[in-house]
């Protein structure tokens, strides 16, 4: 399937369109983004947030590459298994609940969220994710890795399970500075928009 990418900033209201990307598939990407704009990011430097990812920045500032693979390793045995202590402790944490709160309250729009720190690994999260590390993927490198004020917002998809369309939007996270520290994904429900 043609996989559908759009990136915009939120200091600018063009839509950055690969080509060959049309522009009504442009057009039914504009509402998720509109929401993002409009209802994610006024609450993306809340403290709960900030905080978590300056935490975590600096306790894996020195991890290295087989580190990284190591812990994600870890938490997709975990995702399969019957020991998820290391998923326990994200999914217990203070941010965790923070954006638990967030999806509950955002009316059925948000099927998931997830904070990622500056390498990509998980900081925070609603649900738990297949993997632990997202630095290797569109999401991630589409947002922090595009800089400050990034948004990226991937193509709409239906989840088998829900039958519903759903699409997900990434949002670089900065601190007080405006040095990107992290990254935050929304897993948007199309159809309650």
């Amino acid at each position: 399937m043609k996989r559908v990418v759009t990136a915009l900033l939120f200091a600018s209201t063009a839509f950055t369109v690969p080509m060959g990307v049309s522009m009504a598939e442009d057009a039914k990407l504009a509402p998720i983004a509109d929401y993002v704009k409009s209802d994610v990011k006024p609450w993306l430097n809340d403290p709960a947030i900030i905080e978590a990812i300056k935490a975590q920045d600096a306790a894996n500032a020195k991890l290295s590459e087989a580190d990284i693979d190591a812990l994600d390793k870890k938490w997709r045995a975990e995702v399969d298994g019957s020991d998820h202590a290391m998923i326990d402790g994200v999914l217990g944490n203070a941010l965790s609940k923070f954006l638990q709160e967030k999806k509950e309250s955002s009316g059925g729009k948000i099927t998931e969220i997830f904070v990622m720190d500056a390498k990509g690994l998980n900081v925070g999260q609603s649900d738990v994710t297949s993997d632990y590390w997202q630095g290797d993927e569109a999401k991630f490198q589409k947002s922090f890795g595009a800089g400050k004020d990034a948004v990226f917002v991937d193509e709409i998809e239906k989840d088998e399970l829900t039958q519903t369309l759903q699409s997900q939007a990434s949002v670089t996270i900065s601190d007080d500075a405006g040095t990107p520290i992290g990254a935050i994904t929304i897993g948007v429900n199309v159809d309650a928009l």
